[in-house]
């Protein structure tokens, strides 16, 4: 498969220190509110996936905005929160965290997630050393050089992975599965993050996904897919909303934006993260730009 070449591919690495008293205390209120996680152990055991099965519209989805990410939700509801770069904070009722894309920094505030998922195009996008007192560290890549295969089922949540190819370090060649769309079953939502997608889903990758409701796609226009491949790309899915992440400046952004003007409704938003359920739909595709922050800085603004 020919990848399309990166404009600049530069990326910068963020480290952090964690507090250890705080994670013994984190993972205590974890095992109180998740006494029954548990993980698939064969293809036999594994739960299905609504997001294949299910071909029709689903009606509803609920927007509410102005929540913070340590309040509590109502049920049926997954908070969002657009952290940096390619890290989102997905969060359930049951007291879930999940955080996509980790690069092992994500502000001050003290939290342990119970997922991280990674990709490793660049060092933006994963870590080598996570917090060890995470849960569950899914790597979009093996390394054994075979496809990853996630099947994680946290009975309020099912996060699978669909590998795609990209390039090579340093722009030589292609690295086959060296990326993985996650997909996050939760709330009757199907959530799905692109990683640091390079190419178009071929017909098996795409009924590999499946429906998407909300879908965080890379939008820098160069080192990953170029505007016009990705705008393709999120046509295909149809998904209800689109969340716009990995981009670098204003200009990509706009440029963007201004390449789905005509099929999508679009919304900018001064807030950091919004809150879904399967209630209230938008009545047309919508894209929604969200602004990143640092958890533990300016929290009150969301």
């Amino acid at each position: 498969m020919m990848l399309p070449l990166p404009d600049d591919p530069v990326a910068t690495e963020e480290t952090s220190m964690r507090n250890s008293v705080r994670h013994v205390a984190w993972l205590a209120l974890i095992g109180l509110l998740l006494p029954g996680v548990a993980i698939a152990q064969s293809e036999a055991d594994r739960r299905p996936s609504h997001c294949i099965a299910l071909v029709e519209n689903t009606p509803g989805l609920e927007v509410i905005w102005r929540a913070g990410y340590r309040d509590p939700l109502p049920e049926h509801t997954v908070r969002l929160n657009y952290i940096d770069h390619s890290m989102y904070l997905l969060q359930t009722p049951g007291g879930l965290n999940v955080i996509t894309d980790y690069n092992g920094f994500t502000g001050p505030a003290a939290l342990i997630p119970d997922v991280v998922t990674m990709n490793h195009s660049h060092t933006t996008h994963w870590t080598a050393n996570p917090d060890p007192a995470i849960p569950h560290v899914l790597q979009g890549w093996d390394d054994t050089g075979a496809p990853a295969d996630h099947h994680l089922d946290l009975g309020e949540m099912l996060v699978r992975n669909v590998p795609t190819d990209i390039r090579s370090r340093y722009g030589s060649g292609v690295e086959p599965d060296g990326n993985s769309i996650f997909i996050f079953e939760v709330a009757g939502l199907c959530i799905g993050h692109l990683g640091h997608l390079h190419h178009e889903p071929n017909p098996e990758q795409y009924a590999a996904i499946g429906r998407l409701d909300v879908v965080m796609a890379p939008i820098d226009g160069g080192m990953t897919l170029p505007t016009e491949v990705m705008i393709r790309v999120l046509q295909r899915f149809r998904a209800s909303i689109v969340l716009p992440m990995h981009w670098h400046s204003g200009n990509s952004l706009d440029r963007f934006l201004a390449g789905v003007a005509n099929d999508f409704r679009i919304e900018r938003r001064e807030e950091r993260m919004l809150e879904v359920s399967l209630r209230d739909l938008p009545s047309e595709p919508t894209v929604i730009v969200l602004q990143p922050r640092f958890l533990g800085f300016n929290d009150e603004g969301q």
